[in-house]
């Protein structure tokens, strides 16, 4: 008998129909024959409406108290598809992370999953049942309640398939796989059948939404089988491959990501151990740097630049400001009016002029490039975040990202 781990987004279970129409998904695999776990997030907004009622109470919020209050949100899902599930007539069960033994970092709000013990889940299983986890939490070693960031229901549900040894592990969203763009965005973006853990990774870490990073990553590095696609549509979704088909063209999508701030530093001696200085107390408050660039020393003084998410970026300018004049800085800028668009596809790597096509791009739109990265199969630019959607359009045509 097969086990598959599914995993059901907020919008997925955000009322009693959805919920009744999740469980019969669900209870059709069990029939089907197959050991089901399954993980679902906090059911439409309420861990945004929780957020916001905690800021009415408190400013600033607790790290921990609000790790208490978020993980609730899941545990109102998890409950209401057990009862569907037993409704429809099979044997369910529901456990909050805690419960399923899901063991965290001791970091309140962005923890990272650590260990899972399976004992519990192979009992429940054993007896019959379809468990029901709750994503987005776990526990520590002191018995303390954490959360795992954004989208971090995902996260759970990798880590489970991991830990489980799942043959599959299908991510249900709102949307019917990876596309090649945002469909919102670009009307013709399509569908792809399938693509490497390193595509996604890339598109993951680069502003695609429809797997959170860190799932990504854990994905890529224990091989989860994982399946991308519908909660509302019984279709085929995106299949994630050791070597996908799309591997053909130089460009398998084009990702964008609104949620980033820019901060320069300015003038900061160009000696060893200043890069080290800096980004030392950024990693110190808790917050993760995607883009890195340093300009060319001039009399003997750089400029180093650097991205964070828009929440982190007041963290990173009171951190570069605490060691400023270690590093001899002369200005600390931030900006939150800038995007990042990138092209990610496996086909860049043996494949010259891809960035140029891409800066040409842009170019005839018009639109300046303020900071630029890459990596073997990524080009990412750092541009105003009011261009965002013309450069993803443009992109998307260059690269003819509309036909197989």
């Amino acid at each position: 008998m097969s086990l598959i781990v599914q995993k059901f987004g907020g919008t997925s279970v955000a009322g009693p129909d959805r919920i009744k129409h999740v469980a019969k998904r669900i209870v059709a695999t069990r029939r089907a024959g197959h050991q089901v776990v399954v993980v679902v997030s906090a059911p439409g907004d309420m861990t945004d409406e929780l957020i916001g009622m905690a800021r009415q109470i408190a400013d600033p919020v607790p790290a921990r108290e609000l790790d208490v209050l978020l993980s609730t949100g899941e545990q109102v899902s998890i409950a209401l598809l057990a009862m569907a599930i037993l409704a429809e007539g099979a044997e369910a069960i529901s456990l909050t992370g805690a419960q399923a033994q899901i063991k965290t970092e001791h970091v309140h709000t962005r923890a990272r999953i650590v260990a899972v013990n399976r004992s519990r889940i192979d009992r429940e299983l054993a007896a019959g049942r379809i468990v029901i986890v709750a994503g987005f939490q776990g526990i520590t070693d002191d018995e303390e309640i954490t959360t795992l960031g954004r989208g971090g229901s995902d996260t759970t549900a990798v880590a489970l398939a991991s830990a489980l040894g799942a043959d599959l592990c299908q991510i249900y969203t709102d949307v019917e796989g990876v596309f090649s763009a945002d469909p919102r965005l670009v009307p013709e973006a399509r569908r792809l059948q399938e693509i490497s853990y390193d595509e996604l990774l890339e598109m993951a870490s680069s502003g695609a939404l429809v797997v959170q990073t860190r799932a990504a990553e854990m994905a890529m590095q224990h091989r989860v089988r994982l399946e991308v696609r519908s909660s509302f549509v019984d279709r085929e979704g995106t299949v994630v491959t050791d070597s996908a088909f799309e591997r053909q063209k130089l460009v398998t999508g084009v990702t964008h990501d609104t949620n980033v701030a820019k901060i320069t530093v300015t003038g900061v001696g160009d000696r060893p151990g200043t890069a080290h200085t800096l980004f030392r107390a950024v990693a110190g408050r808790q917050v993760n740097v995607n883009l890195i660039i340093q300009s060319v020393p001039r009399t003997e003084r750089a400029d180093i630049s650097f991205t964070v998410a828009k929440a982190d970026m007041l963290a990173a300018v009171e951190a570069a400001r605490s060691v400023a004049a270690a590093i001899g800085a002369e200005e600390i800028l931030a900006d939150d009016q800038v995007a990042m668009v990138s092209i990610v596809g496996a086909g860049m790597i043996s494949n010259p002029g891809v960035a140029a096509r891409m800066f040409g791009a842009l170019a005839a739109q018009k639109i300046n490039i303020q900071l630029i990265a890459t990596s073997e199969i990524k080009v990412s630019c750092v541009i105003p975040a009011g261009d965002v959607t013309a450069a993803v359009r443009a992109l998307h045509k260059e690269f003819v990202l509309d036909r197989t």
